[in-house]
């Protein structure tokens, strides 16, 4: 059987399934109306004859009273006043006459016995039991089918005459249902007949309807197929259903295919927009992707830097709400839009900072044309020119001082053996003639010893070292580092703080060579202030980068010094050997890092004091478990130390 006629007479079958369950719904609802009908009408006809049973008492009670006071007296009077007041009887028969449902009437007391009834053989005999009529009218449709269509019986319309509170005489009217089951048997007929229409009805209109609505299909199946091939891939459906008259199986095998290709485009649309991400996630420069109604559909992190909104908040917000025209940069955004038109202009932003604008215009494919905006900071090119500068003065240093080194070591040998040859000679000379020219030879062999431990210094920067790349948690290096300087920071008044996040910074270093650098810049944020004060080391990410902070409150550095203080041998200090800071440039720059510093060397200055920026590249790897600390020295990352 074709898939179309299955589903042309399921569509059928179902239809007539819920039109035979509302069909049977309606009959029921039918037949317990027309039981309550004739329950209330039952309970009409009680009514009536209560009403008369209690005119024959008081009648007949009045016009011959019991012989005494007893129970007995009263149910004799009673009975003989219910016997001999005619209407009673009179009210009774009719009611047997002229209802269609009623088989008899009676009136028992309270013991059951039959007093008076339309049934001559009833009186005196105790009251048939039967089923109330009020139980049916309350039951279910198929408590009420099998009672009124099952084995003939009675049902019983009882009403209650009390006397104190207390039944005295009971009404019952017997309702047979052979009569209901004839008195309903026309119109139940009728309704069914209407069910059974209306369910055929309903079958045909289903059959047409649904037929009707798969017509299309075929028309979808062949613009599903063109779709496929339009895809650039072949069509791959069997030749028997491409071939074969039933529309459906072709919808659903090519809704299939094109399922695949669309899978097959989803993953190559994910790994491209993977690299897309990747590669702005390296970029430094902001870029903005606008389609043609002005709406940014792609943003990169490093936008924050420019506008100050998270990269997520600008996603699919209009030009005009990502840039305001009341700043320098919106306003020459904006008018780059207006003039339709691709340009490059560069700016200067309200901070100071030179910023680059370009705008370049494409088409997207339907006619329109949309906007690319990059937003490039001019002043890390700047300080990458000064970083290479800096970098080639250290080259040259290095090879000047190798071969310094080499040169100067050999004649400090030479000097240091004659010495010791000279003063072999005067110790076995005259002590008190030689005196003084003993003293002059031990100034001149401390002052070769001063000097071949600066040519070594020399020496051991110049060689190049072997780094031990690992990955570590840079908080573990920065607390390490913090405790090895805690006895030295109390010693000088000087209160340490760090200030690290809560997730890990994982960096692949060398740890001793990067705990050598920050030990450098802590020690000479120490020696900053000498009359103690308070250091704070800052951790964060800043995109690809772990960036540690170390931040002090002393005097500062001049501003016609800041550009010379990692330059080798160059030193303000008194003691200082002009080395430190040269070391840990060159640490930074072997890891591929960078050092900035920015100082603030203003008296009056709130900030004074300077901050040395140590910035390492991150590393995606995980730290291993055996070279973590223990957890009260993650929950100690953020805190003080004295």
């Amino acid at each position: 059987m074709r898939l179309k006629t299955k589903l042309v007479v399921s569509a059928t079958v179902l239809t007539f399934a819920i039109v035979a369950v509302l069909s049977i719904v309606f009959v029921g609802e039918l037949l317990r109306q027309r039981i309550e009908q004739t329950a209330a009408a039952n309970g009409v006809l009680a009514s009536q004859v209560t009403l008369m049973t209690r005119q024959a008492v008081e009648t007949g009670l009045r016009a011959n009273p019991p012989a005494d006071l007893s129970d007995d007296a009263l149910h004799e009077a009673v009975a003989d006043a219910l016997q001999s007041y005619q209407p009673l009887a009179d009210v009774m028969n009719a009611i047997i006459r002229y209802s269609p449902t009623v088989q008899d009437v009676s009136v028992a007391d309270a013991k059951g016995i039959t007093i008076v009834s339309t049934d001559p053989d009833a009186v005196g005999q105790p009251a048939a039991n039967r089923n109330s009529l009020e139980s049916v009218r309350n039951g279910s449709i198929a408590y009420q089918r099998r009672e009124l269509f099952g084995t003939p019986q009675v049902f019983d319309s009882l009403q209650p005459l009390d006397r104190n509170g207390q039944p005295f005489l009971v009404v019952h009217v017997g309702v047979r249902s052979t009569f209901l089951r004839n008195s309903y048997e026309p119109w139940l007929k009728a309704a069914g007949i209407f069910a059974l229409l209306a369910a055929l009805a309903a079958m045909i209109a289903s059959a047409v309807l649904a037929n009707a609505a798969l017509q299309p299909i075929e028309q979808i199946s062949l613009q599903l197929e063109k779709l496929t091939q339009q895809s650039g891939e072949p069509a791959s459906l069997p030749a028997s259903s491409r071939n074969g008259s039933d529309a459906v199986v072709r919808v659903t095998q090519t809704i299939d295919l094109l399922g695949e290709q669309m899978r097959s485009k989803e993953a190559g649309f994910s790994a491209l927009q993977a690299n897309i991400n990747q590669m702005l996630d390296t970029l430094r420069d902001g870029v903005l992707l606008f389609t043609s109604d002005r709406r940014a559909m792609m943003v990169s992190d490093s936008v924050a830097s420019f506008l100050g909104h998270p990269q997520r908040d600008l996603v699919g917000r209009q030009l005009d709400e990502i840039f305001d025209p009341a700043t320098v940069l919106g306003a020459v955004v904006l008018a780059e839009f207006a003039e339709g038109e691709s340009t490059n202009e560069s700016v200067t932003l309200e901070d100071g900072r030179q910023v680059q604008v370009s705008l370049d215009r494409y088409d997207d494919g339907s006619g329109e044309r949309g906007a690319l905006v990059l937003l490039r900071d001019l002043e890390p090119v700047v300080q990458i020119g000064q970083e290479l500068e800096i970098s080639r003065r250290l080259a040259a240093i290095g090879r000047l001082t190798a071969g310094v080194g080499h040169e100067v070591k050999n004649p400090i040998n030479a000097m240091v053996v004659h010495l010791e040859l000279l003063r072999s000679k005067l110790a076995a000379a005259d002590p008190q003639a030689v005196g003084g020219a003993q003293r002059h030879v031990d100034i001149l062999a401390g002052e070769m010893q001063r000097l071949d431990r600066v040519v070594q210094t020399l020496a051991d920067f110049s060689r190049p070292m072997e780094l031990k790349l690992r990955e570590h948690d840079l908080r573990q290096v920065v607390h390490a580092v913090v405790e090895l300087t805690a006895a030295e920071m109390r010693e000088n008044g000087v209160i340490v703080s760090v200030e690290a996040p809560e997730e890990p910074l994982v960096v692949r270093v060398d740890a001793e060579l990067v705990r050598q650098a920050l030990l450098n810049l802590m020690l000479n944020g120490m020696q900053a202030m000498p009359q103690g004060g308070r250091l704070r080391v800052v951790l964060h990410r800043d995109h690809q980068f772990a960036v540690v902070e170390v931040i002090d409150e002393g005097e500062g550095i001049a501003p016609e010094v800041l550009p010379r203080i990692f330059e080798l041998y160059f030193t303000t200090k008194p003691r200082g050997s002009g080395i430190g800071l040269a070391m840990t440039y060159r640490i930074l720059q072997m890891h591929g890092g960078a050092l900035d510093v920015r100082s603030n060397a203003s008296p009056a200055a709130q900030d004074r004091g300077t901050t040395f920026m140590l910035r390492l590249p991150m590393s995606a790897g995980i730290v291993e478990p055996g070279k973590t600390l223990a957890a009260t020295a993650d929950r100690k990352a953020v805190g003080e130390h004295v």
